[in-house]
This record gives C-alpha cells, sequence and structure tokens, in this order.
C-alpha cells in the first residue's frame, strides 16, 4: 500500500481530526479480470454532520475524487450520521445532492450502511418501510444498488459490479439485515468478473467465489490504531477485516477507513481517508 501525493498535496494532507481525508492506494490483480486495467475511486463512511464533516467538507472532497480521473465512483455507505454523536446531522436530501456532483466515466454507485437505516428517522417511523438516503438516491444520478447487479462495458469488455444492502441494518433489533446476496447476483453469469460493493466487511468470511473482488467501509478502520491493534473494529471478526487489502483463497478485499466518525468525534492514529484501487490483469 502506498499514498499519493503528487498533485494532490493540495487536497490529501497528512490528517488531525478536522484535517482533509489522505488518499490511500491500492493495486489488485486478479486472473478472472481480463480487461483493461480498472480505477475506482472509494468514498465510504461520510457520517455527515455539523461540525466533523460538515456539507463544505462534502463538496471539497467531490471535488478531490472528481480531479482523481478515475473510470468508477463507489459509495459504499453511511451517508448518515451516528445518532451517538454530538453534533447536527444534515438531511439525506442535502447530502446526496452534493455527491451527485461526483462524475465518473462509468458512473457512481452506492450502497446504504448501518446507519443510513438505524439512524434514518423516516426509516425508524415506518418499520423499515422507507428509507430518506434510498429516496434521495432515487433520480439523481447516482446508482443505488440494493441487491442488485450492473453490467458495465469497459475496454471492449463488460464486468458486473454488484451491491448488497446493509447486513447490520436492524442488529439492534436483532434481526437480520436487509442483504440478500441472491437476488444480488442473479443476473451476473456464471464466471462473469463481479467486484461486489458491501458495507460491512464481514461478508467476505462467507468465501462467495462470486465476485473476484469486495470493497467496503463500515470499520473506520477501527478508528483508532494501537499499533495495528484496532480494539474497537465493529466485526464479528475482531480486527481480521478491520482495514486495508485483505486476501483469501484468491479472493481480494479492501476495506476502506471511511471519511466520517462513529460515537467519538476521534481518530487515533486512524485518519480519515480517501481509497483509489486499481484493478489490473495478473501477471
Amino acid at each position: 500500500m502506498k499514498q499519493r501525493a503528487h498533485g494532490l498535496r493540495r487536497f490529501f494532507a497528512p490528517a488531525t481530526i478536522l484535517s482533509f481525508p489522505r488518499l490511500v492506494t491500492y493495486q489488485v490483480a486478479h486472473p478472472a479480470w481480463t480487461l483493461p486495467d480498472l480505477k475506482v475511486a472509494v468514498v465510504a463512511d461520510l457520517h455527515v454532520c455539523r461540525p466533523w464533516t460538515p456539507l463544505s467538507r462534502v463538496e471539497g472532497i467531490v471535488k478531490a475524487v472528481n480531479e482523481l480521473g478515475t473510470d468508477l465512483i463507489l459509495l459504499p455507505g453511511d451517508f448518515l450520521m451516528d445518532r451517538k454523536l454530538p453534533g447536527i446531522q444534515e438531511p439525506a436530501a442535502r447530502i446526496i445532492n452534493r455527491l451527485q456532483a461526483l462524475t465518473a466515466p462509468l458512473g457512481v454507485a452506492a450502497v446504504l450502511g448501518n446507519h443510513d437505516w438505524w439512524d434514518c428517522r423516516l426509516s425508524r417511523q415506518s418499520g423499515f418501510a422507507r428509507n430518506s438516503v434510498a429516496e434521495a438516491l432515487e433520480g439523481s444520478g447516482i446508482h443505488h444498488l440494493p441487491n442488485r447487479a450492473l453490467e458495465l462495458q469497459h475496454g471492449g469488455g463488460r464486468f458486473w459490479l454488484v451491491g448488497i444492502d446493509s447486513q447490520g441494518a436492524r442488529k439492534h433489533l436483532r434481526q437480520p439485515g436487509f442483504h440478500d446476496p441472491e437476488a444480488a447476483f442473479e443476473a451476473v453469469p456464471p464466471g462473469a468478473p463481479a467486484i461486489l460493493m458491501a458495507h460491512e466487511p464481514d461478508y467476505f468470511a462467507r468465501g462467495d467465489a462470486r465476485a473476484f473482488l469486495q470493497i467496503s467501509g463500515h470499520t473506520h478502520g477501527g478508528q483508532a490504531n494501537l499499533l495495528g491493534w484496532r480494539p474497537m473494529t465493529p466485526s464479528a471478526h475482531g480486527g481480521r477485516y478491520a482495514w486495508g487489502h485483505k486476501r483469501e483463497e484468491g479472493r481480494h478485499l479492501i476495506v476502506s477507513g471511511g471519511v466520517g466518525y462513529s460515537g467519538l468525534p476521534l481518530r487515533l492514529l486512524q485518519p480519515p481517508e480517501i481509497v483509489v484501487v486499481t484493478v489490473t490483469r495478473a501477471d
């Protein structure tokens, strides 16, 4: 893993609590990928609220990400503020209004995170029948992928971007999440190259080989990094999928440390970040 700074130093500087997110880059090579290189930007866990991640910060992130020149932009959930965080939540419509200025040749796609369900007043009041983030995404130009797949053309070939809904949307009620992998992969031809976007990285442990790459957020990198020990990681697998590039059984997982905060507006040696993943052919 390496950081990229040239040409972007004014945006991506070493991060403090209120600094702009750093840029973290990864390269994934896999035999399933036979297309030209694909460059993907990942903006996870914004948790937009005042004063910690205000709309002005989102606007700056949008501008910086657009300048990266990626082929595709992914937003793997948690747009809304954690209600336990001291701050003022921004409405979903205002957040998505800013994010719809993101642009890339293959488009922008999103899934919902657990806070987008549990911390959405409309969701709680409607018994999770409605969701303010999902409704804001509709018609925004951002592809919302709740347990569905999107076929994308790239370099004379095609691949599939698959999204699953949050696995922890109703964990506070001790009820299952809204993820449905079978529905999500239903339209994907067997053996076709597929990239999965799942808010929570824990799905990777299931060993689903239909996607050679999974991109997730949710963990904030543990939000505290004590020499590689991330004790606050919200995962059933401890720190196994806390942050970074993981490889298991030939499959790849990228876990973004995200932008915002949960619980406390503090990151200890785990600064906010924007991720760029370059997918290449295996040697």
